[in-house]
């Protein structure tokens, strides 16, 4: 067995595991830190629309070898007065987008970029983009998003409850904010590639906090019928059941993305896959970050202002007060990976041998001589 899944092995087991509920006030202010850059970031900046959504001129050339991307980009710049943006597609021919024109722009810098490509002016085509299509996906995207959101909540109410739905709910809105925030940051093109991006982001953010919360619903069956953990406790045993598995679905997702990012995007030079890439792979990392240090921190956090969670939590401290320091109870699991509700808390203790717990009775052997028994 690897490292990774024999330390997977241990931390669904419980033998070894890290306080993420305990830490949570650490990761709630990274968190802030982070959202509250990101507000400034697209304050003060603002996202960059592409052509799309501003509305412009896209010009494309003949294949012709001569002519380079800065070549391209600086003799549109000069002819429009506007920034362009420059591809070199799989042909040889060149794409040029300029945002912010009108028809009798298009045509002066159409001429413009004939003479500066010593070609024929029929030789470039020239297509009018209007603004109003990009609203109407921006329109489409923000109801896809409301409509999203709200199944969502609905999904999670019924299948687990409304504590869950709400901390899922806050967990999207952080990872959108972060992503949008890093797109502001950055100054990369926003593009109908970005808004799919986006959108796609929310399906993976919600798979692992749907994973977690399923884990946490099945070990706190008859929560309060036990007085041996505390919710919060069988909640950070959930992260840290599921963490490995998190990991690996998160960077499984991430290196494709990664690849299209820095890969294509950087060394070959694909502008067009930065639009789309950027949102996925912030959108992912924030989503994994997301389900283990805000979703399920947040839902332990509403489920301990329940009256009967907290006479629970006062009982589970009460009886460990009166228990010898070395003797302080932790989750006992089966294979599945349950807690054993059905172990009497009075004949079972916990031995603590380093990070490992292993269960021992107390009866065992009392009253019985040593030997074979005959």
């Amino acid at each position: 067995m690897s490292k990774l899944g024999s330390l997977g092995a241990r931390l669904h087991r419980g033998e070894i595991s890290y306080d993420f509920i305990g830490h949570r006030k650490i990761w709630y202010g990274i968190s802030i830190l982070i959202t509250i850059t990101a507000i400034v970031g697209l304050a003060v900046r603002g996202l960059n629309m592409g052509i799309d959504f501003q509305g412009g001129a896209v010009f494309t050339t003949e294949k012709n070898g001569s002519i380079s991307i800065s070549q391209a980009q600086t003799a549109a710049e000069e002819a429009s007065g506007h920034e362009a943006v420059v591809q070199k597609l799989g042909d040889g021919s060149v794409r040029i987008q300029i945002a912010g024109m009108d028809t009798k722009q298009s045509d002066t810098v159409k001429e413009e970029l004939a003479k500066d490509f010593k070609v024929d002016t029929e030789t470039i085509a020239a297509d009018l983009v209007g603004p109003s299509w990009g609203d109407q996906i921006a329109n489409k995207a923000w109801q896809g998003l409301a409509i999203f959101m709200v199944l969502v909540v609905i999904y999670l109410a019924i299948a687990f409850e409304w504590r869950m739905a709400i901390a899922a709910l806050i967990a999207l809105i952080h990872d959108i904010t972060i992503t949008v925030g890093i797109y502001a940051l950055v100054g990369f093109e926003v593009t109908p590639g970005t808004v799919i991006g986006l959108l796609t982001i929310l399906g993976y953010s919600l798979y692992d906090t749907v994973v977690v919360f399923d884990s946490l619903k099945e070990q706190t069956k008859d929560l309060t019928k036990q007085t041996r953990f505390t919710y919060s406790e069988i909640a950070n045993r959930s992260i840290n059941g599921t963490l490995v598995r998190s990991i690996n679905t998160t960077v499984v997702a991430l290196l494709p993305v990664a690849g299209l990012l820095f890969i294509g995007g950087g060394f070959l030079g694909a502008g067009t896959l930065n639009d789309i890439s950027l949102s996925l792979f912030v959108g992912l990392a924030a989503g994994a970050y997301s389900s283990i240090f805000i979703a399920t921190p947040l839902v332990a956090d509403l489920k301990e202002l329940e009256p009967q969670v907290k006479a629970l939590r006062k009982r589970v401290l009460a009886k460990r007060a009166q228990s010898p320091a070395d003797e302080e109870p932790t989750p006992s699991y089966g294979y599945d990976g349950q807690a054993d509700a059905d172990a009497d808390p009075e004949d079972v203790e916990t031995a603590v041998v380093g990070p490992r717990t292993q269960p021992a009775s107390r009866g065992r052997g009392r009253g019985r001589p040593s030997g074979k028994r005959r």
